[in-house]
């Protein structure tokens, strides 16, 4: 079943203007939160928005990258406590990734947009600009957040063949 998963998911930037259930909501609240943590720190939070005129602001967040969040049933803000854990990065990014292939399996479209170490504008970052919009604390970064609905375009999975498989090892680098 997961490699079924994994081989059909890519990230979708087109979406459906239909709602997302509040049970499947809740599922991917819950492959969120059962996301593995460095030492069970789970430094992360995450801000589940529906809201039209909020995914609208959340979609100018950077100049490039960002933009197809307006059309998206549901963003996710993915967070990380800068003063919980050294490697927030890490467990904010595997819970994002937890998310992701969660709305893969309820029939879910989804795409990371990368907040983290990105420009809202020339004198703003895109993490102060989230941050400013949802009130979201000092000692809380934005990492990413995560466009998700129903899927109104068709990508297919990557092949087999396409893999880089070039680069791996065994044993050591060469």
């Amino acid at each position: 079943m997961f490699f079924k998963l994994i081989e059909k998911r890519r990230s979708i930037r087109k979406f459906k203007q239909k709602k997302i259930e509040r049970k499947k909501i809740d599922k991917l609240i819950e492959a969120a939160l059962r996301a593995p943590s460095s030492r069970g720190f789970n430094p992360w939070r995450f801000i589940v928005i529906d809201n039209k005129d909020i995914l609208y602001k959340l979609s100018e967040s950077k100049p490039h990258g960002s933009s197809f969040l307006k059309d998206a049933a549901l963003g996710i803000v993915v967070c990380g406590d800068i003063g919980k854990s050294d490697v927030w990065v890490e467990d904010t990014s595997i819970a994002a990734i937890f998310i992701q292939l969660a709305a893969e399996s309820l029939e879910l479209a989804s795409c990371w947009i990368q907040i983290r170490k990105r420009e809202h504008n020339k004198t703003l970052s895109a993490n102060k600009y989230v941050k400013e919009l949802l009130s979201i604390p000092d000692n809380m970064n934005v990492a990413s957040i995560i466009a998700i609905g129903y899927p109104d375009e068709d990508k297919q999975g990557h092949t087999k063949e396409s893999l880089q498989t070039e680069k791996i090892f065994y044993n050591n680098y060469s």
